[in-house]
């Protein structure tokens, strides 16, 4: 069996967390399977900031044929131009002859092309989820408006030939019934995770031990870690560390990790304080699990990422933004939400998690026993084709 992913709103990046590598990775474990992945050549590089390879077509580190296409000339090449198409598409798609084709994202016109696909090989399935939502998504009048022409259009038009819609959150499947107009009973959530091998490397104690040691953390300190972008869309992270300077604790301690836009680099350095809040730079996908994994506590100020299901994968106790949509990382305890962008409530909350031991065992309890089973990449990626 052939199964085809195919990743062209945006870049596609090796090694990270993301959907598009944990379901090609565990799916292309099955030896009965073989996996390609068809995408653009670009890439988000360490700081952040999106590159262009000049690879066409090869064998990742999961064995996975991945296949990058160049886009079609217009004045705008870049790979956020809502118009573009890509070169050699449908040829791409008709030489690998998939059997099972999973579109990340429908946002891109050469999508309608797999309907002349479907119409020839009516045995082929075709899933597609979606990742958009009002955090990221028709955030405007205009955007909006976008959407619920264009993109509304071209998800009428594909329907009729898609087994199954997947949204990553629950607001992405709200996204999917109300902006795009498709049938709710072929909606559903497919929740995002973590990497079952790298949880399980994670746990060694010298994992824990050897960082800690590392930024000069013991072992009976109270480590908190976040991580991810810090942009103008994520400057929560600031508070985060402006709240954690505020608690008059020197027990607690902070790691920050993560690319940092130019116009905030200078912020960042202003908060960190030695040895209590230290901001280390970028880390691979695989370091963020031990990272992870080193922590009592997670807090993740800003807007939703990926690694939000990842910490929870992992069983550890969090504390994140309340966003509408989002809630589902709650288990029934591991999570506190706060509400607003304020360093007080930050400050309040995590003084609660820390002052109140009964509160901290039920977050963990919750974490490791409902978390590390719920969100395994493992038990996903075989739903995904379920």
């Amino acid at each position: 069996m052939k199964i085809l992913h195919i990743c062209l709103t945006g870049p596609y990046t090796e090694n990270l967390n993301y959907q598009e590598n944990m379901l090609t990775k565990f799916q292309s474990e099955n030896t009965n399977d073989r996996v390609y992945v068809i995408a653009s050549q670009f890439f988000w590089n360490r700081e952040g900031k999106v590159e262009k390879t000049l690879k066409k077509t090869y064998i990742n580190g999961n064995g996975v044929k991945v296949f990058r296409l160049s886009i079609k000339k217009f004045k705008n090449k870049n790979v956020f131009f809502r118009y573009k198409l890509f070169n050699d598409f449908e040829n791409t798609v008709n030489s690998i002859s998939p059997d099972i084709i999973f579109v990340h994202n429908l946002q891109f016109f050469d999508i309608l092309k797999l309907i002349k696909y479907k119409k020839r090989n009516t045995n082929c399935r075709i899933i597609v989820d979606n990742h958009s939502d009002f955090s990221n998504s028709a955030r405007n009048f205009i955007s909006k408006l976008f959407y619920l022409i264009v993109w509304r259009y071209i998800a009428k038009r594909i329907n009729p030939y898609v087994e199954k819609f997947y949204g990553v959150l629950p607001a992405r499947v709200d996204f999917l019934e109300n902006i795009y107009g498709l049938p709710q009973k072929k909606c559903e959530l497919l929740l995002m995770g973590a990497d079952d091998e790298k949880v399980l490397e994670a746990q060694d104690p010298k994992e824990r031990l050897n960082i800690r040691m590392k930024y000069g953390i013991d072992d009976n300190d109270f480590l908190i870690i976040t991580g991810g972008k810090i942009d103008m869309w994520k400057k929560q992270t600031l508070f985060l560390m402006d709240a954690v300077a505020s608690i008059n604790n020197p027990k607690i301690k902070l790691i920050v990790f993560g690319s940092v836009s130019p116009d905030l680099k200078e912020d960042v350095r202003k908060r960190c304080i030695e040895h209590k809040i230290q901001y280390i730079g970028w880390l691979d996908a695989g370091d963020s699990y031990k990272y992870f994994a080193s922590a009592d506590l997670v807090v993740f100020p800003g807007r939703h990422s990926v690694f939000w299901e990842q910490v929870v994968g992992q069983g550890i106790p969090m504390i994140c933004k309340y966003w509408e949509g989002t809630t589902h990382i709650d288990l029934g305890g591991n999570v506190l939400f706060i509400k607003e962008d304020s360093i007080n409530e930050i400050a309040s909350c995590i003084k609660k998690v820390i002052n109140d031991n009964q509160l901290y065992k039920r977050m963990k309890t919750v974490a490791v026993d409902k978390g590390m089973k719920s969100f395994s990449y493992k038990k996903i990626s075989d739903k995904s084709l379920s």
